[in-house]
């Protein structure tokens, strides 16, 4: 986990939650695109332990950003696709705006080379997911992966 459930405005972290059966990840950040990117490193972190040296290999997406939610599960999906079918996950995680389009760069790392602790993510559920502004400032959010 980096950061601390309650963190001050300003911070930014993430942490796995109990959830029967499931990945639940809680993750904060001051800006929505790095509350989202702070959601799949967390999601990672769930299932994965990624050694620092593994080589890595950059891919850009856009993501679909019609609602904040949107975002989120875009996001978590494309992570889920990319180690489904192509046997990667992200080492690194940034989500930026350009423009009028959302954009998620990931280095990623061939999925033999971390060591697995806990189940891959198959979905995003839909069920108790949250993206949300906080009055204080920053974003946080909630999602649960069905593994």
């Amino acid at each position: 986990m980096s950061g601390a459930q309650g963190a001050a405005p300003g911070g930014t972290g993430h942490r796995t939650v109990p959830h029967t059966g499931d990945l639940a990840v809680e993750a904060w950040a001051p800006e929505r695109e790095e509350c989202v990117a702070e959601a799949v490193r967390g999601a990672v972190g769930g299932f994965a332990e990624i050694p620092p040296e593994a080589v890595r290999t950059e891919r850009e997406y856009e993501l679909a950003d019609d609602t904040d939610e949107r975002l989120l599960v875009s996001a978590l999906e494309e992570m889920i696709f990319r180690a489904e079918t192509a046997g990667e996950l992200p080492a690194r995680v940034s989500v930026r705006r350009t423009g009028t389009a959302v954009r998620m760069r990931l280095a990623m790392v061939d999925s033999a080379l971390v060591e697995q602790v806990g189940a891959v993510p198959k979905a995003v559920s839909l069920h108790g997911l949250r993206m949300t502004r906080e009055a204080a400032g920053g974003w946080r959010c909630h999602v649960t992966l069905d593994v």
